[in-house]
């Protein structure tokens, strides 16, 4: 059997597990720049169905549109990589899965693609959860293209362990 995903990526997501199934949470994704891999990480642990929704590989920013119902005039004045199109990701997801937690992440992953504003590495995440506003943070990583991927499919976990309680040792 091949492993998809490092040691601590996988005790993230068994992490994770523990704190939605005690808090009967359901969590959602929106993912870009990761293409599923979040969600991915999230599914390598058995029984995951009991918390995780399901995540939306919007890629392009017609996918964010369509799908999450991101403003064409969010992606026209702040760009699919931005805070505000993080945001609404996030708050796209908990509504397309019923969950009462998202988390959402758009950027810049490589090796092209990258600008003076937003170079490669640059990546922003989304939070949106029942009962409380949006928010969101930006991350600049180092490293080739599967680096940046997996440093924010690391992020994203922390922040979701994060979110709920968890405590990060």
């Amino acid at each position: 059997m091949i492993d998809l995903f490092p040691a601590d990526i996988k005790d993230l997501s068994l992490r994770l597990k523990e704190l939605c199934v005690d808090g009967k949470v359901k969590i959602a994704l929106a993912e870009s720049c990761t293409g599923g891999l979040i969600g991915g990480a999230i599914t390598e642990i058995a029984g995951s169905s009991a918390y995780f929704q399901g995540t939306a590989g919007t890629y392009s920013n017609e996918a964010k549109e369509k799908v999450l119902s991101v403003s064409p005039e969010v992606i026209a004045k702040h760009g699919a990589v931005s805070s505000e199109c993080a945001e609404a990701m996030a708050e796209g997801a908990l509504r397309l899965y019923d969950a009462n937690m998202a988390i959402s992440v758009t950027g810049v992953a490589g090796p092209d693609g990258g600008s003076e504003e937003k170079p490669v590495g640059t990546v922003w995440f989304g939070v949106a959860g029942i009962g409380r506003s949006p928010s969101s943070f930006r991350k600049n990583f180092s490293g080739g293209r599967s680096s940046v991927r997996m440093e924010t499919v690391r992020v994203a976990l922390e922040t979701l362990i994060s979110e709920l309680g968890g405590v990060l040792a």
